[in-house]
């Protein structure tokens, strides 16, 4: 829940994407979470058992020879190792909990770019789906340079249906003459039978760009 060479900016999502949301097994995502919980406490213990033992032996007096080094250096390795385990683990359960909550046939995401060498300050964009607001997003400067370098943002993840939809987008900002503007556009996309990617392409009043462009991802 893109491909950006383009930075993918999924972390900055912080609205609540189960607007929108279709039916669900919420048994399935809370037994995922369970499990997804269980494993990173068991892991993050396993890291903290191997950090204190290393630290004990780098503690102890007199333990300087090059087989308390080498057994520093092969803790050391096996905490990397837990820690990329945690990662691995942590982002595979995302990723269930993700098809749990967004099946397919019924998964439409929204995406966000600037229109290429565009130095307008983006400030909010706001988007609603057949009337209903399924997110409002405020940029910091970091998220904004990321996109001016070609970074693209997933705005929203939610469940429609299939069929013909209403998609509103409110871009908010700052010309590069430091004039405030507002602009708001409305547009149809049908959802498939498939994962529905729509690509949103906004601009500034003086980039010679359309203020927002919807494409299919």
């Amino acid at each position: 829940m893109g491909g950006r060479g383009r930075i993918l900016l999924d972390s900055l999502s912080g609205y609540d994407a189960t607007i929108g949301r279709g039916p669900i097994d919420r048994h399935l995502v809370l037994a995922a979470q369970r499990r997804r919980h269980a494993l990173l406490r068991a892991l993050v213990s396993a890291v903290m058992f191997v950090f204190a033992l290393a630290c004990l032996l780098g503690a102890t007096p007199g333990r300087a020879d090059g087989t308390d080094r080498e057994q520093m250096r092969g803790l050391d390795e096996q905490v990397q190792e837990i820690k990329s385990d945690v990662l691995g683990i942590s982002a595979e359960l995302g990723q269930l909990e993700e098809k749990l909550l967004y099946p397919s046939d019924t998964q439409v995401a929204v995406f966000v770019a600037l229109a290429p060498q565009d130095k307008t300050r983006l400030d909010a964009v706001r988007v609603q789906i057949d009337g209903q607001l399924v997110a409002h997003y405020i940029y910091s400067f970091k998220e904004l340079d990321a996109l001016r370098r070609g970074g693209v943002q997933r705005l929203y993840v939610g469940n429609v249906a299939t069929g013909d939809h209403k998609i509103e987008v409110q871009v908010d900002g700052k010309s590069t003459g430091g004039a405030d503007f507002s602009h708001q556009e409305q547009f149809t996309f049908n959802k498939g039978v498939g994962p529905k990617l729509v690509g949103l392409t906004v601009a500034g009043p003086d980039s010679g760009h359309a203020p927002i462009e919807l494409g299919n991802w």
